[in-house]
């Protein structure tokens, strides 16, 4: 079971070079139109995606805690896609989904911005300042979202297995290198262990969006790990009853074993009771 990830940079070449890889490797491909044929069985709307898909939040309260629901169920469709195997995910943060798993193969394609600029201006037949722009503004968003979703500079080298410039190298090259790339032994890991740990990073998602959803708790900043089927729930809830519903919301998705609550009830909020 292989898994490849591919970051770009906005006219960098990156479309036709994942289309031509997940054809030659006869990989699926996850991207935008695989999310969208599958959004309305998370509970997805064709806006829901327009406003969360690789940007980064709103920074108003009640929007971003819906925006963080929707951004997790985006997450889940990927991560259901990718416990299939033989995979090509599309952007999307897709190796930051995937924590801890050895065959994932991590490729990043670039190009010089003003280059990407003129490569977008004649693909869109648009105006180079507009173009200009539109590079800039796409490449802010991406950043964004994968500092503020991961904790993780965007164009950090070191987090990649393969960089490509297509400024220097043609995009069959780059095909290229990406097929024989995945086929390293460094990258080969158990199939039943690559399966199991995908396992749980889909019900610690589960949990998440269970948790976003429920109104019964007004801090959503408590950690969830998930191994083997075992939650451990860390961090800190407002009172006993927002708890118990985290207890609770993660005991009711599918492949949870076991709840184990290292909570802590942080009461400096005045009781309703007492005013």
């Amino acid at each position: 079971m292989a898994i490849i990830t591919i970051s770009r940079e906005m006219g960098s070449g990156g479309i036709p070079i994942v289309h031509q890889s997940a054809e030659e490797l006869g990989y699926t491909l996850i991207n935008g139109d695989t999310i969208k044929d599958v959004a309305s069985s998370y509970g997805l709307t064709a806006e829901a995606l327009q406003q969360v898909d690789e940007k980064p939040p709103a920074f108003v309260e009640k929007l971003d805690r819906q925006i963080e629901l929707n951004m997790n169920r985006i997450q889940l469709i990927v991560l259901e896609q990718a416990l299939k195997g033989d995979v090509v995910i599309y952007g999307r943060g897709g190796q930051d989904l995937l924590p801890g798993i050895n065959n994932v193969f991590r490729v990043r394609v670039i190009a010089p911005f003003e280059e990407r600029v003129e490569r977008w201006a004649v693909r869109e037949w648009i105006d180079p300042d507009l173009a200009r722009s539109l590079v800039r503004k796409s490449d802010q968003q991406r950043a964004g979202f994968i500092k503020y979703y991961f904790d993780r500079n965007w164009s950090n080298p070191i987090d990649y297995d393969l960089i490509v410039n297509t400024s220097r190298l043609s995009f069959e090259t780059a095909v290229k290198m990406i097929v024989d790339g995945v086929k390293d032994r460094n990258l080969v890991e158990k199939k039943s262990a690559a399966k199991a740990k995908l396992r749980d990073l889909i019900i610690q998602k589960k949990i998440q969006i269970v948790r976003l959803a429920d109104e019964r708790i007004e801090d959503i900043w408590f950690n969830i790990a998930v191994k083997e089927g075992i939650v451990t729930l860390t961090g800190h809830v407002y009172s006993e009853s927002e708890r118990e519903a985290a207890i609770d919301d993660a005991r009711q998705v599918a492949g949870v074993t076991d709840v184990l609550d290292n909570l802590k009830i942080v009461g400096y909020r005045d009781d309703p009771q007492d005013m």
